[in-house]
């Protein structure tokens, strides 16, 4: 099993940025895929970004394109989010996520079986 650690989050205004972090232990990440959920009061926990620990690849929801970029330093196990141009609807706590990779990405937060304690950011209008 994996063990996340998301310390960060915060209170920002809108068109300000944030960086999120998540570090990981426990056990050999080499195949694993590392993602960002997010979830708003009243709202289901929704897809933000996924990064594969080995490759380059890296997946993003439409509606955070262009403006937050996920990146690993696998020296220090760590996935970072770093969130751009924040607007008052990023507003959530925002969860760091791991799986096994299985052949595709999954942005269906059911089948990730590994979460953080969750973080809360908040964008102010």
């Amino acid at each position: 099993q994996v063990q996340l650690v998301e310390p960060g989050g915060g209170l920002v205004q809108a068109g300000g940025s944030l960086r999120l972090s998540c570090a990981a232990s426990g056990r050999t990440l080499s195949n694993y895929v590392l993602a960002w959920f997010r979830q708003a009061p009243g709202k289901d926990r929704e897809f933000v970004s996924a990064i594969r620990w080995r490759g380059i690849s890296t997946y993003y929801a439409d509606f955070v394109k262009g403006r937050f970029t996920i990146s690993r330093d696998n020296a220090v196990n760590t996935v970072y989010l770093q969130m751009n141009s924040l607007k008052p609807e990023d507003t959530a706590v925002y969860y760091c996520a791991a799986r096994s990779f299985s052949g595709y990405i999954s942005q269906s937060h059911y089948n990730y079986n590994c979460w953080g304690q969750g973080t809360q950011v908040t964008v102010s209008s």
